[in-house]
């Protein structure tokens, strides 16, 4: 193996805890996935050791001519950049909150570690690899169970103390917040609460089929969906207004649904947004489940944390 060849063998080990499965990758520098781990996430256990445990295996099944030194976790929840730990966990079990830490997972893997706000992770990978990879300033929105948003201005991620672009948990009915009712971005728009106000409407449909019914015009389901995508279009009207991005990426199991999302926040940029609203690209992500994943080759880079000892 030559000098020139070691750049382009190095890979990124990285992990995706959701609250139903985990996946762990090795993704080389060009946002490859060399191989990928699935499995149920353990939420019985009392410990999260199994995240040390996926890291190894991927390390353990990696190729001869790849190599790495470096990994990143995923996680649902608030990080605590400074003191590099979990704060909050989504969907979590509460004892493994204050367990994951970076120390604990690099003193045991062996190599450099950095946690990672999920969405804030595939905010990296659709912005390097994605739909964004052709844009300086992107917005990246996941509307799936929650509302969730990262933030990439020139191929730098927006970060402070604590992980932010936690759209989904703003306020955009105050009236509604005054009562105690429904009124942030994923409280009225968010998968859940689609299906929560299907059911108040007494449709059995949930999730995709309810989306197939508003795809074959039904005037109940169209209507439901419509006012919760236009919460979400109100959320990115407002981020607009804030960060002025070149392009928005929609992902997530709702935002896949193109033709019955885009054209909604669409409307709700040019109503609410800044004057340039117009000029915004809107894209549904292109990387899909992976974009977490991938985002691992490029997070180092992303939280400026190259060159690091």
């Amino acid at each position: 193996m030559t000098a020139g060849d070691i750049e382009p063998d190095h890979c990124t080990i990285t992990v995706d805890l959701g609250g139903t499965n985990v996946r762990a990758a090795a993704v080389d520098d060009r946002g490859q996935l060399v191989l990928t781990i699935r499995t149920p996430t353990p939420r019985h256990d009392p410990d999260p050791q199994f995240l040390i445990h996926l890291i190894e295996a991927v390390l353990a099944d990696l190729p001869p001519d790849r190599r790495a030194d470096q990994a990143v976790v995923g996680l649902p929840g608030v990080i605590d950049q400074v003191h590099e730990r979990l704060v909050t966990g989504v969907n979590l079990p509460a004892g493994w909150i204050d367990k994951i830490n970076e120390d604990w997972i690099a003193d045991q893997v062996g190599m450099e570690v950095s946690l990672a706000n999920d969405a804030d992770l595939a905010a990296v990978g659709e912005s390097e690899f994605g739909a964004g990879r052709k844009h300086r300033d992107v917005v990246y929105v996941t509307v799936s169970t929650g509302v969730g948003a990262g933030l990439v201005v020139d191929s730098r991620l927006i970060q402070g103390s604590l992980s932010g672009g936690e759209v989904g948990h703003t306020v955009i009915d105050w009236e509604a917040a005054q009562r105690g009712e429904p009124a942030t971005v994923e409280d009225l728009g968010s998968g859940t609460a689609i299906d929560r106000a299907a059911a108040k409407a007494g449709l059995a449909e949930r999730g995709a089929d309810l989306a197939k019914l508003v795809a074959a015009g039904s005037e109940p389901a169209t209507s439901i969906w419509n006012h919760a995508i236009e919460a979400v279009g109100i959320g990115i009207a407002n981020m607009a207004w804030l960060v002025a991005p070149q392009i928005v990426i929609i992902g997530g199991g709702v935002g896949r649904n193109t033709d019955l999302v885009l054209p909604v926040i669409r409307r709700q940029l040019e109503r609410f947004g800044p004057g340039f609203s117009a000029d915004i690209d809107l894209a549904t992500a292109q990387l899909g489940d992976d974009a977490a994943l991938i985002g691992g080759a490029a997070w180092y880079r992303a939280i400026g944390r190259i060159g690091e000892p």
